[in-house]
């Protein structure tokens, strides 16, 4: 090892450590669902199969039972492309989220970090992919190498999320199991992204890859193989059988718990365990301890009817509190499950988004008039709406963040989240829109009523009840509500353009941040966020499109955002999150609603180690993958 890599790994300061490990070797139990395959010689025993540091899971510690391995998990899906949830529902990351929102090693046995700049990954040795090969250095050097800096398969270069004020890493692979990411400046975003629930995918089963590589296969047999699949190019090719995320390719070697089975079916997928896979408990049993989790495609209108008929093991996606009724009903008749209520993660159910980059000249300086957006959220009665919607089980008041977060504070959830149409209509008087038709909706200044056209995606029922009521209250402050229902693809199109004056959607996907969790979606460096997409344009073409920011407060997040990039120190970290929110919680870009929406989450009876309470969270969280879901099992059935 060179000099300078030898001191660097010395120097590090340890940052994440292994969830569990125990001072004398595991003795390991054989799975009985590969017992056959170990004794005809054609699979290696347990003790060859895990790594020679596995990553031994203490569930006492945790709070849940020892399982049993075995069993088939049923649950649904809509679509065929969702078959990626079990990437996200499997959660095996080189760094993930414990139950308690802290970053610890999972795949890779250690990270080191030195200055927030230079990371360390130390592998495990002997941790094999699903397919039984190798998993070392070499699966990241070739992704680093042969696949984000190769111009026919990644023509604009490494993702950006590895850029550092316009600057790569640097990136090493001293031996087998080290490699190191290598910055100028901290990064301290890289580890959180790692950790997401749909992850960037620094590596690749390089063995399975390279032979549909131009560098490394057979010129002749890689001719024939694009011939054979009809595409382009050998990097076509090379693209579609290289989908980590997608989970459609059964001969892509993984390193999730279970692994994708071709079973010739449409209407539905199956996945088996990964013989190789990492995790193990103290007693020596190999995880998952489920066997096969069967994924059904099915309409979106049947997943509440067949979950209430008990045709699935475990059931989120799909349902909503619409559906509670009829759940409650079929678990009330010995449907054998329980229906439990999760708050939802996303910062808030429901929130209006008034686009500060309308086409419009009058409505856009309206819009972007902090006095009018205040107005709109004192118009909005979150009570009313919470008890018709949620029978008051959802929390009321700004989009911010969940109590769940260090960052909740109660100031931003209420900052003009009161129900107060006296002051709403002192407000509105105030900016002069003091003239009214018969009707009482006010007048604007170039004689056109004072209508403010919500556009809505039509997919969500609730929505557009809280529109409903939103749309009584609003005109008792001289605001007539206009909803119009388009196409999820329809509406995005609108809002990117300006044609849209305002917009509903979820909030942020993250309602329950860290100081060490990037603050850029609170800046306006992204176009899906409603309020600004022409700024987040500009910041994400580099000024090639869109417009520049050109309010204080947003340049002032902007400013923000870029300063926590910089920053290795956490209370500096602290301060600019804690400065962010209270920007949002006073100026109202996104007016919040309703937050922690209950989400109806299906369990069998005889499912077990499924937590009662959880969060319902997309990132963190990856739904049900911080929960573990190679730790549920099923308990034996009970003989009458």
């Amino acid at each position: 090892m060179k000099p300078i890599l030898r001191t660097l790994i010395s120097a590090v300061l340890l940052t994440l450590l292994p969830l569990c490990a125990t001072a004398d070797p595991l003795k390991m139990v054989e799975t009985p669902y590969w017992q056959s395959d170990v004794t005809k010689g054609t699979l290696d025993p347990i003790e060859k199969r895990m790594p020679m540091v596995p990553l031994v899971v203490d569930l006492a510690e945790k709070g849940r039972e020892f399982g049993q391995q075995g069993g088939t998990l049923r649950t649904m899906i809509t679509r065929s492309k969702d078959v990626r949830q079990m990437v996200v529902y499997g959660y095996a990351r080189l760094v993930g989220y414990d139950r308690k929102y802290n970053l610890v090693p999972d795949i890779l046995k250690s990270v080191k970090v030195a200055e927030g700049r230079i990371f360390v990954f130390k592998l495990r040795p002997g941790h094999r992919w699903s397919d039984g090969a190798p998993f070392t250095s070499e699966d990241f050097r070739y992704w680093w190498n042969d696949v984000a800096n190769n111009a026919e398969l990644s023509p604009s270069g490494p993702p950006s999320f590895l850029k550092v004020d316009g600057e790569y890493p640097r990136v090493l692979f001293p031996n087998e199991t080290t490699v190191i990411f290598r910055w100028s400046k901290p990064n301290p975003g890289f580890l959180p992204l790692l950790a997401q629930a749909s992850p960037p995918f620094i590596y690749r089963p390089a063995h399975y890859l390279k032979q549909y590589h131009e560098k490394y296969a057979d010129p002749e047999k890689l001719a024939k193989a694009v011939a054979k699949k009809k595409v382009r190019s050998w990097a076509a090719l090379h693209n579609k059988r290289d989908n980590m995320y997608k989970f459609d390719n059964a001969s892509l070697p993984t390193l999730q718990p279970w692994v994708p089975a071709d079973t010739g079916m449409e209407s539905r997928s199956l996945f088996v365990r990964n013989a190789y896979y990492h995790r193990i408990d103290t007693h020596g049993v190999q995880l998952p301890y489920i066997d096969t989790v069967e994924m059904s495609i099915v309409g979106s209108g049947l997943v509440a009817a067949k979950t209430n008929a008990g045709e699935v093991d475990l059931q989120a996606r799909g349902l909503d509190f619409n559906d509670v009724a009829v759940l409650k009903k079929g678990e009330s008749e010995g449907g054998g499950y329980t229906v439990h209520l999760w708050p939802n993660g996303t910062a808030s159910q429901i929130a209006i988004y008034p686009n500060l980059n309308h086409a419009d000249p009058v409505w856009q300086k309206i819009l972007r008039d902090v006095q009018f957006r205040r107005a709109l959220s004192l118009g909005i009665d979150r009570r009313m709406i919470n008890r018709a919607l949620y029978f008051g089980l959802a929390s009321e008041g700004n989009m911010t963040a969940l109590p769940a977060s260090p960052f909740f504070n109660e100031d931003n959830l209420k900052n003009y989240a009161q129900y107060d149409p006296d002051l709403a209509n002192k407000i509105l008087d105030d900016m002069g829109f003091t003239i009214r038709r018969g009707d009482g909706i006010r007048i604007l200044v170039d004689g056109r009523p004072m209508r403010v056209l919500v556009e809505t995606a039509g997919e969500r029922q609730e929505v557009e009840n809280a529109l409903q009521i939103i749309a009584d209250t609003w005109r008792d402050i001289g605001i007539e509500l206009v909803m119009r229902p388009l196409d999820r693809d329809i509406l995005r199109q609108h809002v990117f353009s300006g044609q849209t004056m305002a917009a509903v959607w979820f909030g942020w996907d993250n309602g329950i941040p860290t100081a060490n969790t990037s603050p850029e979606y609170l800046a306006p460096r992204a176009q899906d966020f409603f309020a600004w997409p022409k700024w987040g344009q500009f910041y994400q073409t580099n000024g090639e499109a869109g417009e520049p920011v050109d309010m204080p407060k947003p340049a002032r997040l902007m400013h923000l955002a870029l300063e926590w990039e910089k920053s290795d120190n956490q209370a500096e970290r602290v301060a600019i999150w804690e400065e962010m929110l209270k920007i949002h919680a006073d100026e109202k870009y996104a007016i919040g609603i309703l937050a922690e929406a209950p989400q109806p989450v299906v369990v069998s009876d005889r499912l077990k180690n499924v937590p009662n309470v959880g969060l319902w969270a997309w990132d963190p969280g990856a739904h049900f993958g911080i929960h573990r879901m190679d730790e549920f099992f099923f308990a034996p059935e009970v003989s009458n």
